[in-house]
């Protein structure tokens, strides 16, 4: 993992920084519309605002949400054309190699080199471009609200805390099996490919079908790990959902808290679930990358070329 992105950083670090600081400024912003919902619902709760305080402190929180969105516009924009930057300079780079094994007396195979530039490319081409700042923000945006739950009820927040954790042990253990079978089926589609490349379409038919049997039971298995723990995580949020207006409720009743706060704090449950979504499938996207980096680099091995020792 740490290889493929010191690939990243040495092709895109100057963009990498621009979209990192950006990433931050949304993460920060995102507990600020959660306090401005605790404050109204406490004021309209205890009748102590008037008409004009109400359209103020919905102007503000409005402005916010506003600021948040136009920033994460931007950055979604400069990440996806990094993206496709960094598609270009691989799929470049690929042929490149294999004008250069082919001077050499070394030619890679058509349908693994076919395989690579319009499919493998593309897809580690799209991660890179979001590769550093979509986990910024999703962090950032987890630390913020948690930290504004706490703030406010620290019980409410430890909650919040022990909804991540069984999450991310969960997708630790089971992502090792999902990575396997990624790699499975990459190495299958290319022996595929291979062969339908350099023999007859009817004398490859036998093999080839073989491969796609295999390719289907290599997702088959990766379903099965991916919807029972998809089953556990949702679980766990919608128990975290439960304990949260539970304990809430119960703060409220013994006079310990007030409504805003456990308003907030449920609202603020969702908001932590996304960024929380996002992680594991990222965590998930970065393993299946790294396998496919890994087997692209496998293309090169042996070519003593500038191209590919930059690779």
């Amino acid at each position: 993992m740490l290889q493929l992105y010191a690939a990243i950083w040495r092709v895109s670090s100057g963009r990498q920084i621009v979209l990192i600081i950006l990433s931050l400024a949304i993460a920060f912003l995102a507990a600020v519309p959660l306090e401005f919902q605790k404050d109204i619902v406490n004021l309209l709760t205890e009748n102590e605002i008037n008409e004009e305080d109400l359209f103020w402190y919905c102007s503000f929180m409005m402005l916010a949400i506003l600021l948040s969105l136009g920033l994460k516009w931007l950055m979604g924009y400069r990440s996806g054309l990094l993206g496709e930057d960094i598609i270009r300079l691989i799929r470049s780079r690929l042929v490149d190699g294999a004008i250069s094994a082919d001077s050499q007396g070394t030619s890679l195979r058509k349908g693994t080199l076919s395989t690579a530039v319009s499919a493998e490319a593309e897809e580690l081409g799209k991660f890179a471009g979001a590769a550093i700042s979509e986990p910024v923000v999703q962090i950032g945006t987890l630390v913020s609200v948690i930290g504004f739950i706490a703030t406010s009820q620290p019980g409410l927040g430890t909650i919040a805390l022990l909804m991540i954790l069984p999450q991310v042990v969960i997708v630790l253990v089971t992502q090792r099996k999902v990575n396997q079978y990624v790699a499975e089926r990459v190495r299958v589609l290319r022996k595929a490919t291979d062969q339908l490349t350099a023999r007859d379409v009817q004398e490859a038919e036998a093999a080839v079908k073989t491969h796609f049997d295999e390719i289907y039971e290599a997702r088959r298995h990766m379903f099965i790990w991916k919807l029972s723990t998809k089953f556990l995580l949702s679980t766990i949020n919608g128990a975290g959902t439960v304990a949260v207006l539970l304990l809430g409720g119960w703060l409220v009743i013994e006079g310990k808290t007030d409504i805003g706060t456990v308003v907030a704090a449920t609202i603020g449950l969702g908001r932590i679930q996304a960024p929380t979504a996002f992680l594991i499938a990222f965590y998930r996207q970065v393993s299946a990358n790294r396998i496919k980096y890994e087997l692209l680099r496998e293309l090169f091995e042996g070519i003593p070329t500038q191209q590919t020792q930059r690779a």
